[in-house]
């Protein structure tokens, strides 16, 4: 019989879809959508890695505790495992998390801590440091997915190679955003493993830090790092999960850029995909329209925009200035 023994069985072989409409000139330009894995994102394939990497390593004992700081998606890959295997969640997020990713968390079991977004990294009160005083005051496993190099390993075991089988080796160009950085990296060490000419581009948005990092060597300047309002991607300090000596380059996409191209890969290609996904599109769109027809651009997008409705709706984005209004004439 056709049975999975357990849902983390469907993980990964997510399909790779040509963008043709919404990227009609240029490059081939191809996107693996993620949320086809069973709990609807990436991060899925670095749930289980992480736990597992805790499990070995003896930081795991049975109903253990775990605590995660995560913009959603990682709590929800952690959740899962952590239900199948009877451990406790505690996940740290930023305010600006959405509703939806609060709401499936607490149904998956896990308790939300939400933490104020606009705070320094190192301030007591961020998500992370508000993860590791959990840690030491419960004795909590911090899998740490920004540190934890299971993570971009993850990326290198099952994404990469799936890239490399479904573009039959003619893949060119890997696009993709960079959060912790465990995506892009795991799956550029195996792609230029397998070719050394393939050309890796992160997607940064503008108030992040990798894109000045990558550029010039060093962090920018503090009045360069803000708040932006695209979910999942950038950072303002340097994860060790990302391996930078596997990107070649950093594009910077706006906030506005990457919403309208929520939008636009509704309206043409019929797929909805949260901030990440359409910052993604949009930098892979610039990379794949330089380039000539034979050459083959992957891009990934990290989750669906139903995560995400509570923002990506006419009136949110209206009220943060992301809409272009039409001009209307009147008789």
């Amino acid at each position: 019989m056709e049975i999975y023994d357990n849902i983390l069985a469907t993980l990964g072989n997510t399909p790779l879809v040509r963008l043709s409409r919404f990227s009609p000139a240029g490059a081939t330009l191809a996107a693996k959508i993620e949320s086809f894995n069973p709990g609807s994102s990436v991060k899925d394939r670095i749930g289980i890695a992480l736990i597992e990497a805790g499990e070995r390593a003896g930081l795991l004992k049975p109903g253990g505790l775990i605590v995660e700081p995560t913009s959603g998606n990682t709590g929800l890959g952690l959740a899962m495992v952590a239900a199948l295997r009877g451990y406790r969640l505690i996940c740290t997020a930023a305010d600006k998390i959405s509703k939806e990713k609060v709401a499936l968390l607490r149904a998956f079991g896990a308790e939300v801590i939400t933490c104020p977004t606009n705070v320094e990294a190192e301030d007591p009160r961020s998500y992370y440091k508000t993860a590791e005083r959990i840690r030491d005051e419960q004795g909590a496993y911090l899998p740490y997915q920004y540190y934890n190099q299971a993570n971009p390993e993850a990326h290198y075991q099952t994404t990469g190679p799936e890239i490399w089988r479904q573009t039959d080796g003619r893949i060119t160009h890997w696009v993709a955003g960079m959060g912790t950085g465990g995506t892009i990296s795991g799956v550029a060490k195996y792609l230029k493993e397998q070719n050394p000419q393939v050309k890796v581009i992160g997607v940064d948005p503008v108030g992040s830090v990798y894109a000045y990092l990558k550029k010039h060597g060093v962090m920018p300047p503090a009045e360069q790092i803000h708040q932006y309002l695209i979910d999942g991607i950038g950072e303002d300090f340097l994860p060790s999960s990302i391996w930078l000596e596997y990107v070649d380059d950093v594009v910077t996409i706006d906030d506005k850029t990457a919403y309208k191209a929520v939008y636009e890969l509704a309206r043409k290609e019929g797929i909805f995909v949260g901030s990440s996904g359409g910052a993604a599109a949009a930098g892979a769109r610039l990379v794949a329209a330089s380039l000539p027809a034979d050459a083959v651009v992957v891009t990934l997008f990290p989750d669906s925009g139903e995560r995400y409705l509570s923002k990506l709706n006419d009136d949110w984005m209206r009220a943060q200035g992301l809409l272009e209004e039409e001009a209307v004439a009147v008789g």
